[in-house]
């Protein structure tokens, strides 16, 4: 079992072997070192390079993506060589080509299935939430419309009778949630016996989730048919880490993981508000960016802040779970085509979700726990941008903020203000020092 790591920052590439496996003594060792002060996501291989077919290459072309990010770098050529792959990196750090680019080539290269009947597809993509779903389908759909491959997305939320007529008109590639993919089993809608490529998206959140017997109702069925399985993730332990070992063949394990557990490019502001003016030290910081997401813990709180932000003046829409998903998706595409300034979400939008050009993501309710932090704090410098994270913390919050730092090795001061504090405008500029901490 081979593995390889790359550390952004200095960069550091190593292969080793994975899990139990280390210790078996097959494993190719080689480490190379570049200096470098912050994380770094250009790579100079080009798809071409890594064996990506030439149609592919001019679709990713005509979107002014020319070279490979360092998970696609590392596992492309893997997948396309049909090996079962384990791909471990942070968010927004390009994951979705680095599956769907092998997986879209390998399945072309295969004759379709014949005949009428339930949707039979040759790939499946899980992954743990219906926004993550659509976003996969968006990027995917054209590539496989470029070697004549149909993409097709189902997920909760949405109308079954719909995704079914869609199913029966030809499915090479299903990129579906769970749940739905389950439901439509029971109903004879489709049949995944005959996968010949499975990939599990965010694995560790669907665990998280509560969504590992789904995906192991779909890995039992494959069990005894060739097929290649490759499982990206921020995470790769626990439930993952049973089940790499109980149902992927001989994986080569990739990471890229950065020598802080946070972005570089992101500046951390940890702020001590009080309850009465908390919205307005809000609204304040939303005027001063074109696009930001705020997190808050509950339903309930996103529809009251975005209430709220509106009679601040501030145009914000809501993201959870009890909102149709026609009003989910509208959001979203307001949000991302810059028709929108602010997006209120539960952590549902937490993982997973990628739109350009964020500037602040904003904890205006603490995240459960640094994990958490990191993966609501993802949405923004992505992929080498750069962006602002700051958390609005009342007095009974503070001590939850210092945990998280402590667990994210950041020394950052919590400071008191006040809407009126002309800092608020430029945050992105604004360094406090430790001497300003309430602490």
């Amino acid at each position: 079992m081979r593995s390889s790591r790359i550390e952004l920052g200095p960069t550091i590439l190593t292969n080793a072997g994975f899990g139990s496996n280390r210790e078996n003594g097959c494993s190719v060792s080689s480490q190379t070192t570049e200096s470098a002060s912050t994380d770094s996501y250009a790579t100079n291989k080009s798809f071409a390079e890594l064996g990506v077919d030439s149609r592919l290459v001019a679709v990713l072309t005509d979107q002014g993506i020319s070279t490979a990010f360092p998970i696609q770098a590392l596992t492309i050529s893997d997948a396309l060589a049909g090996r079962d792959v384990c791909g471990k990196a942070k968010t927004g750090s390009g994951k979705t080509l680095g599956f769907g680019l092998p997986m879209l080539q390998r399945i072309a290269a295969t004759p379709a299935p014949t005949g009428a009947g339930p949707a039979r597809p040759r790939g499946l993509v899980l992954l743990p939430t219906r926004e993550l779903a659509v976003q996969v389908h968006e990027v995917l759909e054209p590539l496989g419309a470029a070697l004549g491959l149909a993409v097709t997305a189902v997920y909760g939320g949405a109308d079954i009778e719909r995704q079914v007529k869609n199913l029966r008109k030809g499915s090479d590639v299903i990129i579906a949630t769970p749940g739905r993919l389950i439901d439509l089993g029971d109903r004879g809608e489709v049949k995944v016996e005959g996968l010949d490529v499975l990939v599990l998206d965010e694995a560790d959140r669907m665990a998280d989730m509560g969504f590992m017997p789904q995906v192991e109702w779909v890995l039992r069925r494959i069990a005894t048919r060739p097929h290649q399985t490759l499982l990206f993730s921020a995470t790769l332990d626990g439930a993952i880490d049973r089940l790499v070992k109980r149902y992927l063949t001989d994986p080569v394990f990739h990471e890229v993981a950065s020598d802080t557990q946070t972005v570089s490019q992101m500046a951390h502001h940890f702020l001590n508000v009080h309850q009465m003016d908390r919205i307005k030290v809000a609204a304040t910081i939303c005027r001063s960016f074109d696009k930001t997401i705020i997190f808050c813990r509950t339903k309930r709180g996103a529809d009251r802040l975005v209430e709220q932000l509106e009679k601040e003046g501030v145009r914000a829409a809501a993201i959870h779970g009890d909102l149709r998903q026609s009003q989910r998706e509208k959001a979203l595409a307001d949000f991302s085509a810059d028709k929108l300034p602010v997006l209120v979400a539960t952590d549902v939008a937490a993982r997973g979700l990628h739109i350009d050009a964020v500037d602040c993501v904003m904890h205006y309710d603490p995240p459960e726990d640094h994990k958490a932090y990191l993966h609501r704090s993802g949405r923004t410098a992505r992929a080498g941008s750069t962006g602002v994270v700051v958390s609005l913390l009342l007095w009974n919050q503070i001590i939850e903020a210092q945990v998280i730092m402590r667990r994210l090795a950041l020394k950052r001061p919590i400071v008191e203000v006040f809407s009126n504090n002309p800092h608020l405008t430029d945050l992105a500029a604004w360094e406090p020092t430790m001497e300003e901490s309430v602490l």
